[in-house]
């Protein structure tokens, strides 16, 4: 993957030269030429083809730090609570709304 964004960035590099050496090419044309056909699409390429690979590292390190998790807790007679992430997963009943805490809604005089 990576030898098709060297070989692309090494085209549009050209492509810039060619701009800014031509006589009736500019410089600021080979700098707006490099970065709209080589520098932003690339990196928008690079970004989309490593999305599995960044997935995966993700994946790969939540199952670390869940093995780590379940041996320390194996490892200890009464395990620790640990905080949860999620602040239904407590496991207890939501409290009831309190007596005057919502304004009346009434009709005016």
């Amino acid at each position: 993957m990576y030898l098709v964004v060297i070989g692309w960035m090494y085209v549009v590099l050209m492509m810039s030269v060619a701009e800014a050496t031509n006589t009736t090419g500019s410089v600021l044309g080979a700098i707006v030429t490099f970065f709209l056909y080589g520098l932003l699409p690339v990196i928008l390429v690079v970004y989309l083809m490593r999305t599995p690979a960044r997935r995966k590292e993700i994946k790969a390190r939540e199952a670390a730090e869940h093995q780590a998790q379940m041996a320390r807790l194996a490892a200890n007679a009464e395990p620790e609570a640990t905080p949860s992430i999620d602040p239904d997963a407590g496991g207890h009943a939501t409290g009831a709304a309190e007596d005057g805490g919502v304004a009346p809604v009434r009709k005016e005089v």
